[in-house]
């Protein structure tokens, strides 16, 4: 049933936008602006908007920018040690992230 409605109402759109009803909207050629954090309460999103703005980063986000970090340079350099070593760092990074690599 649902597929019926949306057939439908791709048609409709389909049929404005060839008679140009969408053409002179405001914001035309823009980006559209996608409200982020829909599934968390106004208020845990004021606040996260507040974090943000201030420059806060949350540890794991700046754990794996450090571990992608060390990727490419394990993947684009060293030999021996140095290779064990960044070896090592990212697997004690991976552990303080939990194991979600």
């Amino acid at each position: 049933m649902n597929l019926i409605f949306d057939i439908l109402a791709e048609q409709r759109i389909l049929d404005a936008m060839r008679r140009g009803e969408f053409d002179g909207l405001p914001g035309a050629g823009r980006p559209l602006q996608f409200e982020d954090e829909l599934f968390v309460s106004p208020e845990q999103r004021m606040v996260n908007h507040i974090l943000k703005n201030a420059g806060f980063t949350p540890t794991e986000v700046t754990l794996r920018r450090e571990m992608a970090t060390l990727r490419k340079e394990i993947d684009a350099m060293l030999p021996g040690e140095q290779r064990s070593a960044l070896r090592r760092k990212l697997a004690w990074l991976l552990v303080q992230l939990g194991g979600k690599a």
